[in-house]
């Protein structure tokens, strides 16, 4: 796999399915974005801003054109799965962007969004573009119990607001398949890994696990991950439950013992190998200290 390559979902009984690795951060397998060839195509999540050409590329390989697409499905206005909105509403002139209310006037007007994902990804933010905002006219909200009508397929709503209160998954019954945002955590194919997603200021980890209960009681065959890939579900709702709930309490031991949150991120940084391995000293160690600082965000609010 390789940034910018193109695939078929092939697992579980998937059809009309491809995903693109969108080289978020400037690294492999870490950044997803779905295209769903429906009676309505549809594009699900849009990655950050700076790699949207790579989703238009995409559409071409997989025989659509940008005129095609119908739905921009947005799980959450995370700039890492909306940050591309208004750059492909701009060049997909008959989409509509399906995002669920909480989240919708963060992209109409994206400027506390972005300065918001400033505070919270640090010097992460190099990798980001600043948003453009999305038409009003553009977006449709969306909430738990709807459903997006492709014709051949749909995208059922389901609330999951443990990651931030604007998240959504969307169950694609014609597939089988869940397309996961955040609420089922990061995997990694390579590795067959599961690691944490807990990153300020709204990480709520008691709702998260809350989040994998709903994901369990959709059922799906396929988790569609936007980090990374799709994947049969298997074990892989407990292993991350178990995944988080492991995290918190370590974050949580550790700041009791140390009593200093700097060296608290500083002790996780350093036990980061798996995630260096993975995504590059650079990437790992930004993501496992923002991830740090939600757990002790999550901590001071349940205070």
């Amino acid at each position: 796999m390789a940034i910018g390559d193109v695939f078929e979902a092939t697992v579980g009984d998937c059809t009309d399915l491809s995903y693109v690795d969108t080289g978020m951060y400037g690294v492999p397998e870490y950044g997803a974005v779905y295209v769903l060839d429906a009676e309505r195509p549809a594009l699900v999540d849009t990655g950050i801003g700076t790699n949207y050409e790579r989703i238009l590329a995409a559409l071409d390989e997989v025989g659509l054109a940008p005129e095609d697409i119908e739905v921009i499905a947005v799980t959450h206005v995370h700039l890492d799965h909306a940050g591309g909105a208004g750059f492909l509403v701009e060049a997909c002139p008959n989409a509509e962007v399906y995002v669920h209310g909480i989240g919708a006037p963060h992209l109409v007007d994206p400027e506390r969004l972005w300065e918001g994902t400033k505070r919270a990804v640090g010097d992460q933010i190099r990798a980001y573009t600043e948003p453009e905002p999305v038409p009003e006219s553009r977006i449709t909200e969306i909430e738990d119990g709807d459903s997006i009508d492709l014709g051949d397929h749909a995208l059922d709503v389901h609330h999951a607001p443990g990651h931030a209160p604007h998240q959504v998954v969307f169950h694609d019954p014609a597939n089988d398949a869940t397309f996961v945002a955040d609420a089922a955590g990061i995997y990694s194919p390579s590795a067959d890994a599961v690691f944490p997603t807990s990153p300020p200021s709204n990480f709520d980890p008691d709702q998260c696990q809350t989040d994998v209960e709903t994901l369990r009681s959709i059922d799906p065959e396929v988790l569609c991950y936007a980090h990374f890939g799709p994947a049969e579900t298997g074990d892989k709702l407990d292993r991350y439950a178990e995944v988080l709930d492991s995290w918190v309490t370590a974050v949580a031991e550790e700041r009791a013992e140390r009593g200093d949150d700097d060296a608290v991120i500083d002790h996780f940084v350093a036990e980061a190998d798996a995630e260096r391995e993975l995504w590059g000293a650079e990437k790992a160690d930004a993501e496992v200290a923002m991830n740090v600082r939600g757990v002790l965000t999550a901590l001071d609010r349940a205070e």
